[in-house]
């Protein structure tokens, strides 16, 4: 598999996510950056979520079909011509971390697909997962953490 790479220049990996992208901030979210995207990818996925939820993964961010040339979506934007699918929050697009207590680990999940994926917005992340599965040329993971004071 590819070594794509996934960063943020918000935060480092396995570091605290500044309030601004969180339910306490501004709720938008963080800048990424994408880098050694494989050539023969055809779109980009990317999936956040909190596997630390207190009733199991909650799902932040689900985003596909961005085009493969994007290296940075860049703070509270999403790539056009991407699809945005619901989260947790039952909406559509970015629901920042907002755990209930203690220190969760907010998981940015990037896949590159020899494929365009065909879902629609109000699709979910297992519906993604099972539409990526066979597709996928290079995964990478950036992990964020966050605590609510």
């Amino acid at each position: 598999m590819a070594a794509l790479l996934l960063f943020s220049p918000a935060f480092g990996h396995q570091q605290q996510i500044p309030r601004k992208y969180t339910c306490d901030g501004d709720d938008v979210s963080p800048w990424l950056r994408m880098e050694q995207v494989p050539p023969e990818t055809r779109s980009l996925a990317l999936i956040v979520d909190d596997p630390d939820a207190p009733r199991g993964t909650w799902v932040h961010w689900v985003l596909w079909n961005i085009d493969p040339v994007v290296r940075d979506i860049k703070e509270g934007t999403m790539p056009a011509g991407a699809i945005a699918g619901m989260n947790d929050f039952r909406k559509s697009g970015y629901g920042g971390p907002c755990p209930p207590s203690g220190t969760h680990r907010y998981c940015f999940k990037l896949y590159a697909l020899d494929t365009v994926i065909a879902l629609g917005t109000g699709s979910s992340k297992e519906d993604l997962e099972t539409a990526m599965k066979g597709h996928i040329l290079g995964q990478a993971e950036m992990i964020g953490l966050h605590s609510r004071t």
